[in-house]
């Protein structure tokens, strides 16, 4: 099936990914996003001529339209821009490679329109992730999880009748570059350790949350959204190894996994292509090449992160918002040189503390538990 791309965040390690899968695949994009990345949303643009092309940042943007001023594609510009790329006519699929809860409102712009999303950022359903699958169920918007993990589990339900037959959703986690470390020996990790994950390329923020193990925290709280499981169903094992991406247990006993090389264009591909499989450019897994598949519980203690996103997944209402607004910002400080490693969770945890948590929260107030959860960051390192 040949879809119409809107893909926001066309600069990062997922947009350009994405951008690979259409290239084989004979999709056509029509819309990219980027904030300040001119050069690259330029050379982009000349490959696969988008009808639109947006630089969130203004003088990025002054600087694309001077660089496009030879071509038909339009150039817009900070939110509005996005928001239209973002519910662009024409194009059927939206895939939301923005990091942080900066992809929350295209998504829900995209949703209203009723599109299909590719959904490759998380923070949009540990934020608001109630308010985003009622929305998509009111417009018929197809929600087709991009995460490795979500897009396994993704696949495996494909072969279950009713979601009553499902016991438990496992999710895979490689534990990152410090798996095994104690707190005291976390205390001493740099930046440049902390950027060196062991299987996946990835961007620096999503990078810095699997050396934390918040990223998989995070996933907890999205697959709870996203297949309306409490979190008494879901469990979190350490595989080092990436090559099961996440499994799906039945209530007979019966556990699917789904196996696939560490390569994020295929779920990618699949998000694009459900119900159909096409070929692609991803790499096949050789099982014959595989090592020995090995599991292991993560340690919530050592890496508190995790412990804190479980917690708030229980908690819900606004916790997951303030978690995740006081992580990014953390993570900001820490590829900035600014505060150490394990000061990420103690200042996530502060701000935790501090900013009041508010139960069936609407739009507005998932924004401010955000802002607020930034703003108890910065105070606290000041």
């Amino acid at each position: 099936m040949r879809r119409i791309l809107s893909i926001l965040g066309s600069s990062g390690s997922i947009g350009r990914q994405a951008l690979d899968v259409a290239a084989v695949c004979g999709h056509e994009v029509a819309a990219i996003t980027v904030n300040r990345s001119a050069p690259m949303a330029e050379a982009q643009a000349r490959r696969f001529r988008p009808r639109l092309a947006v630089a969130v940042d203004e003088d990025a943007a002054a600087d694309l339209r001077t660089r496009l001023a030879d071509t038909e594609v339009k150039v817009l510009s900070g939110r509005e821009g996005l928001l239209e790329a973002a519910s662009l006519p024409g194009a059927d699929t939206v895939v939301t490679a923005i990091v942080g809860v900066a992809g929350l409102e295209p998504t829900l712009a995209a949703i209203a329109c009723g599109k299909r999303i590719a959904l490759a950022n998380k923070e949009t359903l540990v934020c608001a992730g109630e308010l985003v699958m009622a929305r998509a169920r009111e417009t018929g918007a197809e929600i087709v999880p991009v995460d490795s993990e979500h897009s396994a589990i993704f696949q495996c339900l494909q072969g279950c009748r009713d979601r009553g037959e499902v016991r438990r959703l496992i999710l895979t986690a490689s534990g990152g570059p410090f798996f095994g470390w104690s707190r005291e020996e976390l205390a001493g990790v740099t930046k440049a350790q902390a950027l060196k994950h062991p299987n996946w390329a990835m961007g620096a923020k999503i990078t810095i949350d699997s050396a934390t193990l918040m990223n998989k925290g995070l996933e907890f709280i999205e697959a709870m959204r996203l297949y309306a499981v409490p979190p008494e169903q879901i469990q979190i094992v350490v595989h080092r190894e990436s090559i099961i991406h996440s499994l799906v247990e039945f209530g007979d006993g019966a556990i699917l996994a789904q196996l696939g090389s560490a390569d994020m264009r295929l779920p990618i591909q699949y998000a694009l292509t459900w119900p159909e499989r096409t070929p692609g450019p991803a790499k096949p897994l050789d099982l014959l090449s595989c090592p020995p598949l090995t599991f292991q519980r993560p340690d919530p203690e050592a890496f508190r992160c995790l412990g804190l996103a479980l917690e708030c997944a229980k908690r819900g209402g606004t916790s997951t918002a303030i978690l995740n607004g006081a992580n990014e910002a953390a993570v900001g400080l820490f590829l900035e040189d600014k505060i150490g490693f394990l000061d990420i969770p103690r200042l996530v945890e502060t701000a935790l503390a501090r900013v009041p948590v508010l139960d069936g929260p609407g739009l507005d107030q998932i924004l401010e538990a955000d802002r607020a959860a930034r703003q108890a960051v910065y105070q606290s390192v000041r």
